[in-house]
């Protein structure tokens, strides 16, 4: 039988990574509008980035479609560990990033119990009633917008869904026993609910940091959410200014698309207007952010919310587009690529496949090539640098240690990834002390695709002796240099 330990260095590793420490702020201002500009405190605020729907819920792509859920296309879900969250929202920050748009609450359903899913919008306790936010959902919900603190990260927040991928309007109707159509009829029940959840929300205290969400400089915006494009305008003007009673420190964004709505340009509680470029919306989409900038007219803020599915040279006109397009002085605010996943505890990355595109993974890596990844994040990386005035991206920072996880067998070695890791130094030694051997070096964990449960990232082919006691650590590296190494394992093989 192998054994496994971790060292007490491994031990205290592991608890300076979790970050649970989070009280004080590092934001120094709310993000606020003046006209089409945002501010931060008196500097103009304009990002880029790759929108990361998933830090707060993990689709596991991994995993396949739950059989139990016959709409065919019902995913298992979990929720991300502390680990997870900071590796990413460091990975965002650490990448230039300022800003990110994270995905909607999600909304109770008939099948996730047979799914194992959790979601953060229960059922009420009583018929009729008024619908629960779950709790052990909203911890994770409190420790992203934490994180984002700590790291300097906005975050534009999303309500709820038109679409059923998480639970959306639909399911909460349903709650009811109501028709999705209803969601906008602001004298349903499923608008009472929505409401009801707006409030809990913006006035959950957060339970790391103590303060409530609506006192929280972290979150940029309220979105009224994602892709409510049948939004009409009596159900915007009661929700904007229901959001405004509630909370008059954050922004409130449109979360309509396709047809930008001349009633929410005249809704003096509207800051943001959005738009997302998919094939449905645009054929030349990079041209489309002229066209909206002109029927805004300098009047809202405008935010090109999501944008991709698309060959690398299209995204990057799009990103260009949304850097220097103007309309008499007004330019985009900022715009956001679908989508990044990030590094997975186990090992490698999560990822999701939308058509033919995958996810991207940052800073990008040889095995995305098929997926123009370092093209594609170069070309979102350098429209930040224009943004803040520069010429090209400035380098990556050094990557902090990875994590190296426990070994069975020198046959299966894995580790979470360092934020912006490129590559991996793998080392063996006979004893803490002693002389590392490099076993394996420029190995990626950058793979689309990767489980963690059916192939390791690294396999350790040098040969050992039977018995013996062996050591393993690993370096992260990157253009601009390498880590310290990891925590150290400890594994006595059986064989060799």
């Amino acid at each position: 039988m192998k054994r496994f330990s971790f060292t007490a260095k491994s031990t205290l590793f592991l608890l300076l990574l979790s970050g649970q420490m989070m009280s004080a702020m590092a934001l120094e201002h709310f993000i606020t509008r003046d006209g089409h500009r945002l501010l931060d405190g008196q500097q103009e605020f304009r990002f880029a980035g790759i929108q990361a729907p998933e830090l707060h819920r993990i689709e596991d792509d991994a995993r396949g479609k739950c059989a139990a859920d016959p709409r065919g296309w019902g995913q298992y879900f979990k929720w991300p560990t502390a680990l997870e969250q900071e590796n990413w929202i460091k990975a965002l920050s650490y990448a230039g990033f300022k800003a990110m748009r994270t995905y909607v609450l999600s909304v109770e359903q008939e099948f996730d119990a047979a799914c194992g899913r959790e979601t953060h919008i229960q059922a009420p306790l009583t018929k009729g009633g008024l619908p629960r936010l779950n709790e052990t959902a909203m911890v994770h919900y409190d420790r992203m917008i934490a994180l984002a603190d700590k790291y300097n990260l906005r975050l534009i927040l999303p309500f709820i869904d038109h679409w059923e991928w998480w639970g959306g309007r639909k399911q909460l109707a349903a709650l009811y026993d109501e028709k999705e159509q209803d969601f906008y009829d602001i004298n349903s029940k499923t608008y009472a609910a929505y409401l009801s959840i707006i409030e809990q929300v913006i006035n959950r205290k957060n339970t790391l940091t103590g303060r409530l969400y609506k006192d929280e400089k972290a979150i940029m915006s309220w979105e009224t959410g994602n892709e409510i494009f049948e939004t009409n305008e009596s159900f915007l003007n009661r929700t904007s200014a229901f959001i405004k009673q509630q909370d008059n420190n954050h922004l409130v964004m449109d979360g309509s698309y396709i047809e930008l709505k001349e009633f929410a340009l005249s809704d003096p509680n509207v800051d943001i207007i959005s738009n997302h470029y998919y094939a449905n919306v645009c054929t030349d989409c990079a041209a489309r952010v002229l066209e909206d900038l002109t029927f805004i007219n300098g009047r809202k803020a405008y935010f090109v919310g999501e944008f991709g599915l698309l060959p690398g040279k299209d995204i990057a006109a799009i990103m260009q587009s949304v850097v220097h397009s103007q309309y008499k002085g007004a330019k985009s605010v900022g715009g956001l690529l679908w989508g990044f996943r990030g590094h997975r505890q186990e090992g490698g990355f999560y990822w999701h496949q939308d058509y033919e595109y995958f996810s991207y993974h940052l800073p990008g890596f040889p095995e995305g090539e098929f997926n123009e990844e370092q093209y594609v994040i170069d070309a979102i990386r350098l429209g930040q640098a224009q943004m803040d005035g520069l010429k090209a991206a400035p380098p990556l920072p050094v990557p902090e240690p990875p994590l190296l996880l426990p070994i069975n067998s020198k046959d299966w070695i894995n580790w979470m990834g360092s934020p912006l890791g490129r590559f991996y130094r793998i080392e063996r030694a006979t004893s803490l002390d002693g002389s590392w051997y490099i076993v394996g070096n420029q190995v990626s964990d950058g793979e689309n695709g990767y489980d963690p449960k059916v192939k390791p990232l690294f396999s350790d082919k040098t040969g050992v002796k039977p018995g013996k006691s062996y050591f393993y650590r690993v370096v992260a590296s990157n253009e601009s240099g390498e880590s310290a190494p990891s925590n150290v394992v400890q594994v006595i093989p059986v064989s060799g």
